[in-house]
């Protein structure tokens, strides 16, 4: 008989169980339960998330089946379906949110060295939202429009590495700038977004807080032109110039000067116009900057696509929300292994890894590593693989 740990038992090593226990006390997650507690809960969902499971039914049905092992997965408790939805409904969303918290600055850590294309001391990160689409009827806590529901992931990601950092869900009404209130800025980072954050009340905070911004401006912007400084035409940029605000209420919350620098992109030939208070950095990196915003976009393509997080196993708003923190635990624990073992395949070809070899006994470095992990893609150009 093998004899070794499961492979999922070694993803969940990587988990700092002492930590899960102070976040469940803090929100009571096991308070007057018997059985099936929030450790059971959780691995049972992180279970579903790694091997792409469809349903609650579909979940009992494989943790069934194989029902000798789930002591050694760490779940104490004989997993039932109507027992997994009422724990997603009625247990605390914030223990599995303080939980994710907790695994940020460990990975953020691992991959403090990893190379975005800039060499910059500073942290650069990128703000925006992706909104995940709802049934109405099913969903109506998260009204959108009159046909439909939605709720919104506003992320905040650490480029180095495409680590989420803040993560904040709200109903799809909740425009985007209104997360500019919630960060809690820092000193010297780069926030880099697109022109839906353009609010000059809120930006003006950036800088008083001696933080930078580099953002998309807007076509019908209102300033007058101080000076401009030399390009290099050859690199696409069109002008580097330093602005004062003239609009009524513009030029009230952001009183002090900015810089205006127009780039064309040399492949398809448009342009954007991008606004920033550092005039520091020269004026092609500043566009560099710009563009590094795409990595935001793989980020929620690249979870969409390969974590469960457009179909949810609940209905109200605590289930939905349960299964989207627990969704970016995973991610996170997976690159966090990924880094400690230094594993050379992708995150994708390690998650299609494991959803197949999670009930097998064999080291995660004897599994994962060694691996002929090219991936045909058929043509689509659109695939997106992070952590190549």
């Amino acid at each position: 008989m093998s004899s070794g740990k499961l492979v999922f038992s070694q993803v969940i090593d990587h988990l700092p169980l002492h930590t899960f226990r102070q976040c469940v006390k803090r929100y009571r997650g096991n308070h007057k339960i018997k059985t099936f507690s929030c450790l059971d809960q959780f691995l049972c969902m992180a279970f579903a998330q790694l091997t792409y499971r469809e349903s609650l039914r579909d979940i009992e049905a494989c943790l069934r089946a194989q029902s000798k092992k789930l002591y050694h997965m760490g779940i104490r408790s004989q997993v039932s379906r109507n027992t997994l939805s009422n724990a997603n409904r009625m247990r605390d969303w914030r223990i599995y949110a303080d939980l994710a918290h907790s695994l940020i600055p460990v990975a953020r850590k691992l991959y403090q060295d990893e190379d975005f294309g800039l060499e910059l001391d500073q942290t650069v990160y990128a703000l925006d939202a992706t909104t995940i689409d709802l049934c109405l009827s099913l969903f109506p806590w998260a009204e959108f429009r009159q046909t439909k529901s939605a709720i919104k992931l506003h992320t905040l990601l650490d480029l180095r590495g495409s680590i989420p950092t803040f993560i904040y869900i709200s109903d799809g009404k909740e425009h985007e700038v209104n997360v500019l209130d919630d960060l809690l800025l820092e000193a010297g980072a780069i926030y880099v977004m697109d022109r839906g954050y353009l609010d000059f009340f809120r930006l003006y905070r950036l800088t008083k807080a001696s933080a930078f911004f580099v953002i998309r401006a807007k076509s019908n912007l209102a300033c007058q032109r101080l000076y401009s400084a030399p390009v290099n035409r050859e690199t696409g940029l069109i002008y580097d110039q330093t602005i004062k605000l003239t609009g009524h209420y513009s030029a009230r919350y952001y009183p002090e000067k900015l810089r205006r620098i127009k780039v064309r992109d040399l492949d398809t030939g448009k342009t954007i116009v991008i606004l920033s208070n550092n005039f520091i950095l020269p004026a092609d990196s500043v566009a560099q900057l710009y563009r590094s915003r795409w990595q935001i976009e793989q980020f929620f393509r690249w979870i969409k696509q390969n974590l469960r997080i457009k179909a949810f196993y609940g209905t109200n708003e605590n289930a939905v929300k349960t299964q989207i923190w627990i969704a970016v635990t995973v991610y996170l624990l997976v690159a966090i292994l990924k880094k400690r073992l230094n594993i050379e395949a992708s995150l994708y070809t390690i998650l299609q890894v494991l959803s197949v070899t999670s009930f097998e006994r064999i080291t995660l470095n004897q599994l994962l590593t060694n691996l002929d992990h090219t991936i045909e893609l058929d043509g689509n150009d659109n695939q997106l693989i992070l952590f190549n």
